[in-house]
């Protein structure tokens, strides 16, 4: 049975602007040909799409760390640049596609010293 068509449209119209936000960034990811973050495996190597939500510099042992935390509507990732101070136009909000090996580290995915190209 295929249920109620009203209740089906009151829970889309429902939906917050961050779940839409969400589904859109989905969309947007797997049109370009990238993976989705959710279904990256540990050593797997991948290719992202999504946004920055946020930048920081953290130095580890006296070597600079930038690290991007990337959303993609079903999931995020830590991308980290070792060696890096900044990465002129990498900026929070900013759109991007990266490529490289996916990590798990203390139960998070992370990427370290991917191949980058700012959308």
């Amino acid at each position: 049975m295929s249920g109620n068509p009203f209740g089906r449209a009151l829970r889309w119209l429902g939906r917050s602007t961050e779940e839409l936000d969400s589904e859109q960034a989905v969309r947007a990811a797997r049109e370009s040909g990238a993976q989705t973050i959710a279904d990256c495996a540990d050593r797997q190597r991948a290719t992202l799409r999504g946004r920055i939500a946020v930048l920081t510099l953290r130095p580890r042992s006296g070597t600079p760390w930038l690290e991007a935390e990337l959303n993609d509507g079903s999931g995020s990732i830590t991308l980290i640049w070792m060696g890096r101070r900044e990465i002129p136009g990498l900026v929070a909000g900013r759109e991007l596609e990266v490529t490289g090996r996916v990590s798990w580290v203390d139960g998070r995915r992370r990427m370290y010293n991917p191949y980058y190209e700012l959308l």
